[in-house]
């Protein structure tokens, strides 16, 4: 298989794109192949370096402008740095990667310089921008800001008294795998990836390895699905392989639409070619030869580096007609979501792709027996998939050697809320809630105490403070009435009230269903209004409401497990789920709600009330003429009071009082 080609063709590869040299992904791939000279193998090695950051040729200068860096301002830092390089001739390359996952640290820049480690710093403001790198530049570290150093590859000097970056509180509890290169790479450039054993998974597998050979290695690693079913990966590969028909289709599922998850958007814009690898492993496993990529339109930034990383790919041969010339061939193409949550269902999405409205479908039979335009069909989620080719490169052992008996590898967790730390986290199946919200995230903002942690979207439940050492696998959290999901991780402080978390999932909820079936169209309504009532202060009710009221409550745990055993999909079986996990861990917050009216975190407003505390009052009447209801009566210069009749409880006295007479109960 090797190629004849002269001494120069190293220079046609890299210098010349009008002339590439055929054998130039192969040289990447598996290392030089040419007979050309050792000069041959010295420049293919030498531009490696250069691909790695082992040996810059002059200073680098790489800005996180992923979707969150960006939110935060990293695009006008990127402006302000370029426009400082140009005004003083300074020659640098400037270059744009993803979210390396401390989304509280953006905008991130990172600085390397010949024969230096590579710096990271956040957060850059723009106006700081210049002085950060004009100081880097001239060899000393910033004086603030710096979040560490990367670990040196080959002979590279240390800054002193930076610390690592992989001993940063964020980094140490983790073990990146998936998100190894997310914020390390350029997205755009195939070969900064090809460099780091990219497509060589899937040229293995293509050579040496059967489909059925490939099944089974992924079986045996013990993958499971990282969408939220937890099913084995393998097992569903085999029952697509083992399917009779002519054409099969594989599909990854990019429709991240719990509320709080973005690890989907992320993997994909800083990483998108470990995506299509795995897709590209997976389609030669089960047989198909044409992928979808089914992904939100809203997420632009991820759309675009995506469909770059599917042009690369097939410029380059590994995407197309015989790849490597194996035999086998694959088309990729990306169909755009419209932001139905229902479309992350398996028999939705796959409407969806046909062009037809995103409703689910009785199961069996199951897509990998008849899905996609009625073929044999795999559906993946991104997480999934981008676990595949190491699992092929390093073996099936290496992967289960991380996790636990039945859970193995890592998870990654979109957390936020009320964390000090928010971001992206890549930890080991076993890892326990507290590690992630405590070690990863630096534990509750403002020093308040944890009252819950939300996991799985609507899909999932809240796991109180007293259960957060659960460990993160598929059946521990079970034992909590909470479920993996695909990753979303919302820590609430002691301030939330766990009735209006309840109403809000299930407002999420009932908005999204698809309408196809009765109990999760019309009992997620009645749920919701059965929250509300409890939410409701007496103000305004009338009539039979009160009665109502009461009835709902007696029947709302009933309700929810009707529709968990008669929904038609996934999405409405789960549907109660946050109802069913507060109330199973927060009743005395429910009973407060149901028989005092009142709410003990002071989050529902209509159950709130508010008096003027006379000692305070200096009779300024600026609350009285805030009050849109003239519920506060008082003459000047004399203390105030409110009518409780006439409150609607609006807050605006408590917004104008200026002096903190107003009390709220």
């Amino acid at each position: 298989m090797a190629r004849m080609v002269d001494e120069r063709c190293c220079d046609r590869c890299w210098h010349g794109p009008s002339r590439p040299c055929p054998d130039r992904i192969a040289c990447l791939v598996d290392g030089p192949v040419c007979h050309a000279s050792d000069a041959c193998r010295q420049a293919a090695a030498e531009r490696a370096a250069r691909l790695r950051r082992q040996a810059v040729a002059r200073p680098a200068i790489l800005v996180g402008t992923g979707t969150c860096g960006l939110a935060a301002g990293a695009g006008r830092v990127l402006a302000a740095l370029r426009r400082h390089l140009a005004g003083r001739n300074a020659e640098a390359d400037v270059v744009e990667v993803g979210c390396i996952g401390l989304c509280t640290a953006e905008p991130i820049v990172d600085i390397q310089l010949p024969g230096r480690t590579r710096l990271s710093c956040g957060p850059v403001a723009e106006d700081k921008a210049a002085a950060l790198a004009d100081a880097v530049l001239a060899g000393r570290a910033p004086p603030e800001n710096i979040l560490g150093q990367h670990r040196p590859a080959g002979a590279q000097q240390v800054w002193a008294g930076v610390p690592w970056l992989d001993e940063h509180p964020f980094f140490a509890p983790q073990t990146r795998r998936v998100l190894a290169n997310c914020g390390v790479i350029d997205p755009s450039s195939m070969d900064e990836y090809l460099v780091r054993g990219g497509y060589r998974a899937f040229a293995g597998a293509l050579r040496s390895r059967t489909p059925a050979e490939v099944c089974e290695m992924v079986e045996e690693s013990g993958l499971r699905g990282r969408g939220g079913g937890g099913f084995p990966t393998g097992l569903k590969w085999k029952g697509a392989l083992g399917a009779p028909a002519e054409q099969k289709y594989l599909v990854c599922n990019a429709d991240e639409g719990d509320p709080g998850a973005f690890m989907d958007r992320a993997l994909i814009e800083g990483d998108p070619h470990r995506v299509l690898e795995g897709m590209a492993v997976a389609a030669y496993a089960i047989g198909a030869t044409k992928a979808y990529v089914y992904i939100r339109a809203e997420y632009p930034l991820a759309v675009r580096r995506l469909a770059g990383a599917v042009h690369q790919a097939e410029a380059a041969g590994l995407l197309g007609t015989n790849v490597l010339d194996s035999g086998f061939n694959l088309q990729v193409a990306i169909k755009k979501g419209a932001g139905a949550f229902v479309c992350g269902e398996e028999t939705a999405l796959i409407a969806s792709v046909e062009g037809r409205r995103g409703m689910p479908r009785p199961r069996p039979p199951f897509p990998a027996v008849r899905g996609l335009f009625e073929r044999p069909t795999v559906i993946n989620s991104v997480e999934t998939l981008a676990n595949v080719p190491e699992i092929i490169a390093r073996g099936p052992e290496w992967f289960a050697a991380v996790g636990t008996a039945a859970s193995k590898g890592t998870k990654v967790f979109a957390l936020s809320g009320n964390v000090a730390r928010t971001g992206l986290v890549e930890v080991a199946m076993g890892t326990t809630i507290r590690r992630i919200v405590f070690d990863v995230g630096g534990g509750i903002a403002g020093g308040k105490g944890c009252k819950a942690v939300h996991i799985g979207g609507p899909s999932g439940g809240c796991i109180p403070a007293e259960h957060i050492d659960v460990r993160v696998d598929y059946e521990s959290l079970k034992t909590v009435g909470a479920a993996m999901g695909s990753g979303g991780l919302v820590v609430m402080d002691e301030d939330t009230c766990m009735v209006d978390v309840a109403r809000f999932f299930m407002d999420f909820i009932q908005r999204e269903s698809c309408g196809k079936c009765i109990p999760c169209r019309e009992g997620t309504r009645r749920m919701l209004e059965i929250l509300q009532r409890i939410t409701r202060g007496r103000r305004g009710e009338s009539g039979l409401e009160a009665l109502q009221r009461f009835q709902g409550v007696m029947y709302l745990a009933r309700l929810a497990e009707v529709i968990k055993d008669t929904s038609l999909c996934g999405l409405g079986q789960a549907a109660p789920n946050p109802v069913l996990s507060t109330l199973r861990h927060f009743r005395p917050e429910y009973e407060a709600h149901i028989y005092e009216r009142r709410c003990p975190a002071g989050v529902c407003r209509e159950l709130l009330s508010y008096r003027i505390d006379a000692d305070k009052c200096n009779g300024c009447t600026v609350c009285a003429s805030k009050c849109p209801a003239g519920a506060i009566m008082g003459a000047r210069e004399s203390p105030h009071y409110v009518v409780p009749d006439k409150c609607v409880g609006c807050g605006a006295c408590k917004e104008a009082c200026r002096f903190e007479a107003v009390v709220v109960e």
